[in-house]
């Protein structure tokens, strides 16, 4: 996966509280350059963005190319799968979320996995030239 490849980042798990990891880190996305689309059941509208309850809810024609997960690991499957459903090329679980079984999933249907790592600090590595 390359940062200059990516234009449309699915943060699931997004919470609207500023306060929250997941806000922060799609904030901070969004103002990097990316298209944040939120996935939250919960929620309508994140950061000024129509907030979808899931995966399969994105409009076909919004071609996500990172799905970047906020989610307990027990919820990290269902993810995966629709991630998979929607040929999205990079699955990213937050710092924290480990779920090796759908990683090996996601692998397996020829996605990249990103586990256990915060894309925030990661581009912003990159974006210093460290990675």
């Amino acid at each position: 996966m390359r940062f200059e490849d990516i234009n449309t980042i699915a943060v699931v798990g997004i919470s609207d509280n500023p306060e929250r990891d997941s806000y922060r880190v799609a904030r901070y996305l969004q103002q990097a350059g990316f298209r944040v689309i939120p996935v939250n059941p919960t929620l309508t509208e994140v950061l000024g963005e129509r907030c979808y309850p899931s995966l399969r809810d994105i409009p076909p024609d919004i071609k996500v190319d990172v799905v970047d997960i906020f989610r307990k690991p027990e919820h990290v499957p269902p993810v995966v799968e629709q991630a998979i459903e929607r040929k999205v090329p990079v699955v990213w679980m937050q710092l924290g979320v480990h779920h090796p079984q759908a990683a090996a999933m996601a692998e397996e249907a020829g996605l990249e996995v990103v586990m256990d790592r915060c894309i925030k600090v990661e581009h912003g590595a990159w974006k210093e030239g460290l990675r």
